[in-house]
């Protein structure tokens, strides 16, 4: 298949752009003759030319992204816009040019009499699941306007979330680079000034000195090995993630790590209950919400515990038995659940849960900022304690036998 770029005029008139697959030239226009375009310009677009469009870092489609293109679009069809002039106007807002590239090709397909939610589904690693289902249950409800609002919405606290916990590491990711490039800077160049001296007295010297005259020649001599290392623990742990095991031992592990381990099941507890709530009310299906869910959810035992939900639900047993059995699952959650499913208010409960859980986040990120600064800084005293003794000791000694 071949991309060709084009240039046409519809049945109004209005002038089209944007981008069609095709097998040859000849396919392209009668493709474009199906939709009742009228070309006068049409160009193959080469390789290179369209992964400069489509794959440049900086046009990465980013949730803001996303969360702007929903609100825009419910927006001008809550003021009665049509669908197609509605994407046609985004095309021209749209300042992301990976993103105007799909919202041009979206509306092309709609306008040839596509429904939104499979244009959308073209572009998977764009829309998710979750976003292309829900888009779907507001065509069928007649209320897609709603639907984008809401979308634009749960994107928002999901951007929020991530933003928080993102921020919140920041601190620390830079104080702890800075230690480990001064600390790497002193070793190579630095700290073999300095125990040369050492070395030459003849001295008896302590394990702190001879470890970290150790550690210095071994980076001045041998750095190369170190990085080899660094590089072969990262692609291998990289591959490792991608095989089926590798991810749930990675994903388990992730719920029992000191500290963050509450964090990250606090936050895949807000992905599940916060998605499956936003699908039940725009009335997707419990399964086929379960199945959405289940590839979302960012977590395998998370998935896992949602896959056998999904078999006992076909079953005709309640949603929440294999929640209660599971010891990663709160009790809290299982239990509302029991009682949301009784009284028909599944969504509602859900949601509630979403909301104190996203709360409970908040809060944790919160107090994990306050805790790693002093860390941080006790950490740093630490290191440079011990850097300092292994070498002023030694030196304080050497020059007291004289």
């Amino acid at each position: 298949m071949a991309l060709y770029e084009y240039k046409a005029k519809n049945l109004k008139g209005n002038l089209i752009t944007g981008t069609v697959e095709a097998v040859t030239e000849t396919n392209a226009l009668e493709i474009l003759a199906d939709r009742h375009f009228t070309p006068f310009y049409l160009k193959e677009i080469s390789a290179n030319r369209w992964l400069d469009i489509s794959f440049k870092v900086f046009n990465r489609i980013s949730t803001k992204d996303l969360v702007v293109f929903s609100r825009q679009l419910a927006v001008m069809m809550a003021a009665t816009v049509p669908l197609v002039e509605s994407l046609r106007i985004l095309v021209k807002q749209t300042e992301n040019k990976s993103l105007r590239l799909i919202v041009s090709d979206v509306a092309d397909e709609v306008e040839g009499g596509a429904k939104l939610s499979a244009a959308l589904g073209k572009y998977p690693s764009t829309f998710s699941d979750f976003y292309i289902n829900m888009v779907k249950s507001g065509e069928t409800s007649g209320r897609l306007d709603d639907t984008l609002n809401y979308l634009a919405d749960e994107a928002e606290k999901n951007y929020d979330l991530m933003s928080k916990i993102k921020g919140a590491m920041v601190y620390p990711a830079f104080i702890v680079s800075g230690l480990v490039i001064v600390g790497i800077v002193m070793m190579i160049f630095v700290i073999p000034q300095l125990t040369s001296i050492l070395e030459e007295s003849q001295t008896a010297l302590p394990f702190s000195t001879r470890l970290l005259i150790g550690t210095s020649n071994f980076l001045k001599n041998q750095w190369w090995l170190l990085l080899l290392l660094v590089a072969g623990l990262f692609i291998g742990g990289r591959l490792a993630v991608q095989t089926a095991t590798g991810r749930m031992i990675w994903h388990r592990a992730q719920l029992h790590i000191p500290v963050m381990g509450g964090l990250f099941k606090r936050i895949y507890l807000v992905r599940f209950t916060r998605s499956l709530s936003t699908l039940l009310r725009g009335g997707v299906p419990l399964i086929s919400s379960l199945r959405v869910v289940s590839e979302v959810v960012g977590n395998d035992v998370f998935r896992e515990l949602v896959d056998r939900t999904i078999k006992e639900v076909e079953e005709g047993n309640s949603i929440s038995i294999v929640f209660l059995q599971s010891n990663i699952m709160p009790s809290m959650v299982s239990q509302m659940m029991v009682v949301g499913e009784k009284t028909g208010r599944l969504e509602e409960i859900l949601q509630r849960l979403s909301d104190f859980y996203g709360r409970e986040v908040s809060n944790e990120v919160g107090s994990l900022v306050t805790l790693v600064e002093p860390l941080v800084m006790i950490m740093l005293g630490l290191g440079v304690g011990l850097m300092v003794s292994a070498i002023i000791l030694p030196l304080y000694n050497l020059a007291g036998s004289f």
